[in-house]
């Protein structure tokens, strides 16, 4: 493993740090590093379940930029620093190992399937951050405060062509909207991807709640 990130320009350096520091805002999970043939992915879980019975929706958000074309690492990092000079970050000793860096988005087989406005996004994003607030009741301990983030995020938003809500939580808390601008909305599989022009974000699900139907079997008017 590298022991510094050699960006593209001093432009990007901030870039990488800002990002890191907007994703240290909302998880304390860090952020995944993936380099190769001089492009650098970083990705960060803005929601993902804690536990098998965890109904949060997986939603990460994902910023690519230019980096050094030797640059090679797959790393998940709670943090960088400034290195020797203005296009260098240096990384931390140890990574860390969150689950929801085992699960990889598909690389092809995207349709798209809608197109949102950024303004929509934005205000259901300010929906969703008043409605937090509002259930939020002082002392509440840190089980119920994630509960109260997954109904609310993991909640399906016709508005957002009924995707988790957590993708407009996403999408503002990354500095994704900026702007007028139709976002692409694809998807693959399980999979749903919302392309702006400063980033990505994904949703795996929505996580299906309840109970199925009850399918009647054997024949009709048996007792």
């Amino acid at each position: 493993m590298p022991h510094d990130l050699l960006l593209a320009d001093r432009e990007t350096a901030k870039d990488v740090l800002t990002f890191l520091g907007r994703a240290a805002r909302i998880t304390d999970e860090g952020v995944r590093l993936q380099a190769t043939n001089g492009v650098l992915a970083l990705t960060t879980a803005a929601l993902a379940p804690q536990g098998l019975f965890d109904q949060t929706p997986t939603v990460l958000a994902m910023r690519i930029v230019h980096a050094d074309p030797e640059l090679q690492c797959d790393i998940v990092v709670d943090r960088l620093t400034a290195g020797d000079d203005d296009v260098r970050l240096a990384l931390p000793e140890t990574g860390l190992s969150p689950a929801w860096a085992g699960v990889a988005p598909p690389r092809s087989g995207w349709e798209q399937i809608a197109e949102l406005p950024a303004s929509v996004i934005a205000n259901r994003a300010q929906w969703g951050i008043s409605a937090v607030a509002r259930g939020a009741t002082p002392g509440a301990g840190e089980e119920a405060v994630r509960a109260l983030r997954a109904a609310i995020w993991g909640e399906p938003d016709e508005d957002l062509a009924g995707l988790p809500r957590g993708i407009a939580f996403a999408a503002d808390a990354l500095g994704f909207i900026s702007g007028e601008e139709q976002v692409p909305v694809t998807r693959s599989g399980r999979w749903s991807r919302l392309a702006f022009r400063r980033g990505h974000v994904l949703a795996r699900g929505p996580v299906a709640t309840g109970l199925t139907a009850v399918r009647g079997t054997g024949l009709q008017g048996s007792i």
